[in-house]
């Protein structure tokens, strides 16, 4: 399933600004839903680093509720997420409708999330994040052969404690978090080795999209960093690279290719799996 990412922010990474008004951000919506993204993440604070202190919850509705009004007005039948860490904000987008909560901090940042989720009965995304945003810049490096080690036990800890809220198991869907936390490199062995977070036992979501390590890897090609929205083609190879490895879902910033990109990895993961089974059965 792609998840398209509408940020009502003026700050985000990839495209703050552009859709910071609400009838911008609705028209970006519509747009995501006709080049066919399965749910829409909706997201009114940016957690990139260098950003302006935190807003309110206050603030992040103001952002966020009239563009989930809006869509739901054009599109009753939308999957609506809402991309927060405040338990007030979750609370107040699924009273207004969205139906799922993607919470950054896999319910870390704010210690009523958990149960607020439970009571909701919503949907939750729990991404694994090292740390806020404002000490990315200043953390000690990850050895390679420990971050999906780390992500692992840390993932595995923060679907314990969401349970042990009442969440429901069949309710949540995990993230490794590429870019949380993880210094540009200290992404690919998550790339690499993106199977081995089946081992936890829920749906995975993949967010590499148009992040800095992408990036990074490009600058040598073309003689210097490019701008996010000039990633795209990095996105589609790193979300083929998790969809291979069997995600579930992936988050992403231009929906149609992603669609085009998804369907050639699934066909090459359906035969392989189809080759697999007759090999068992043989």
């Amino acid at each position: 399933m792609v998840v398209g990412v509408v940020n009502v922010t003026p700050d985000s990474f990839s495209d703050g600004g552009k859709f910071f008004s609400a009838a911008r951000a609705v028209e970006h919506a519509l747009r995501l839903l006709d080049e066919g993204a399965d749910i829409l993440d909706l997201g009114g604070e940016s957690t990139r680093p260098g950003t302006r202190p935190p807003v309110s919850a206050q603030e992040e509705l103001d952002r966020v509720l009239p563009v989930i009004e809006a869509i739901l007005h054009e599109r009753s039948g939308t999957i609506l997420s809402i991309d927060t860490y405040k338990a007030e904000t979750a609370r107040a987008a699924v009273t207004a409708g969205a139906e799922i909560v993607n919470d950054v901090s896999g319910f870390l940042w704010d210690p009523g999330m958990a149960a607020i989720c439970a009571e909701l009965g919503c949907g939750v995304i729990l991404m694994h994040t090292r740390g806020r945003s404002q000490e990315w810049r200043t953390q000690p490096p990850l050895p390679h052969d420990e971050v999906v080690t780390l992500v692992l036990r840390e993932l595995e800890q923060r679907t314990r404690a969401a349970l042990a809220a009442g969440v429901r198991q069949a309710a949540i869907v995990l993230d490794p978090g590429f870019g949380f936390g993880k210094a540009l490199d200290e992404n690919y062995p998550l790339l690499a080795h993106f199977e081995a977070l089946h081992a936890l036992g829920y749906p995975l979501l993949a967010g590499p999209s148009r992040k800095s390590f992408l990036g990074k890897t490009l600058a040598p090609i073309h003689g210097h960093d490019i701008p996010p929205d000039q990633r795209d083609n990095a996105t589609l190879a790193a979300i083929t690279a998790t969809v291979l490895a069997g995600a579930h879902l992936v988050r992403v910033h231009n929906v149609q290719a992603a669609r085009e990109a998804i369907a050639i990895a699934d066909a090459i993961r359906a035969d392989s799996l189809m080759k697999a089974n007759k090999k068992q059965e043989n």
